[in-house]
């Protein structure tokens, strides 16, 4: 028996459909950004002289560099685009001592230990892990963080690479 050779038009759905799901995978090269509360863009405020460490504390002991307090964002914006809708959200959050609930971008698994004052004391550099932030209205996961690319990072800088250096309990 002679298999059928597929018409133009299936052809073209099927190449549609396989478009989309390669889409829907995530496969079209740039992981999904994701909805943030308010639209904040690192590239217009590093690009005013802020520091990371300017708005992202790093409270001891040191695992987690934290979102700044609303209040902070206001010492600027009670003058800054004070009339933007975005800005009047965060005013009001500022008001209600209520933190905006920011989607995290990057977030390690809970079994991963992992010390942002460790590894910023070691020079490693917040883009080195997050990528050219400085340059980004949207902040997109861009770096891969998995095993692989840590113990990569770790052996280039001849840092501990046992398991007991990520996996022990702290």
């Amino acid at each position: 028996m002679a298999r059928r050779r597929p018409r133009h038009r299936e052809l073209k759905a099927l190449l549609g459909v396989a478009g989309f799901l390669l889409l829907a995978a995530g496969l079209h090269g740039q992981p999904p950004q994701p909805e943030q509360p308010v639209p904040y863009s690192h590239k217009t405020h590093l690009a005013m002289g802020l520091k990371c460490d300017s708005c992202h504390r790093n409270a001891d002991p040191g695992e987690f560099m934290g979102f700044p307090a609303e209040s902070f964002c206001m010492s600027c914006h009670q003058v800054i685009k004070a009339d933007s809708p975005h800005i009047a959200k965060l005013a009001a959050a500022a008001q209600a001592k209520k933190p905006i609930p920011w989607v995290r971008v990057y977030q390690l698994p809970k079994y991963v230990y992992f010390s942002h004052r460790v590894h910023t004391a070691a020079g490693t550099s917040c883009e080195t892990c997050h990528g050219s932030v400085r340059e980004r209205d949207v902040m997109t996961k861009e770096v891969v963080h998995n095993m692989k690319s840590c113990m990569a990072c770790h052996t280039a800088a001849k840092a501990r690479n046992d398991c007991m250096a990520c996996h022990e309990e702290h």
